[in-house]
């Protein structure tokens, strides 16, 4: 582990200090991994090249009445069934469900998969949370296979 030293304003200082408070941070230095983790992830999820890959939860909430609505959802999500990991679904209310799916895969496949599920007919509150990762094939096991690790 490296130790970085920054200098910082009086009022920024303070500031930080109470946001750190706030999110339950113990140490600075923990609240200050964390917003850069976040920055370097925000920076690396606008990076469109063809090798960028992600894990990612897609949410959206949807009225189960609305026509053909959740048969048109299953339907993507099984022409997508690569990308998709999982879907839990969770009955809100009388009308209303609350879907999360986990996906796995390139970065602008997921992107375009999440969009396009938001964009459909009655689909409401939709939000992607990308996790970026690094890819790396293994040989272990016999068959080379694609493994996905969190970006530091």
């Amino acid at each position: 582990m490296q130790r970085i030293t920054l200098s910082v304003d009086d009022e920024l200082a303070e500031d930080f200090e109470r946001w750190a408070q706030r999110h339950g941070y113990e140490n600075r230095s923990e609240a200050f991994r964390d917003l850069l983790r976040q920055q370097l992830s925000q920076e690396q999820q606008q990076d469109d090249a063809p090798d960028s890959h992600c894990v990612a939860a897609l949410s959206y909430v949807y009225n189960h009445h609305e026509r053909q609505l959740a048969s048109r959802l299953a339907a993507n999500q099984h022409d997508h069934h690569g990308l998709c990991l999982s879907t839990m679904h969770v009955h809100l209310d009388h009308d209303d469900c609350l879907e999360v799916t986990v996906l796995r895969g390139h970065l602008k496949e997921v992107r375009d998969f999440a969009a396009s599920l938001i964009a459909e007919r009655g689909v409401r509150h939709g939000q992607l949370h990308l996790v970026p990762v690094e890819a790396r094939f293994m040989h272990v096991h016999g068959e080379p296979h694609l493994h996905l690790h969190p970006s530091r």
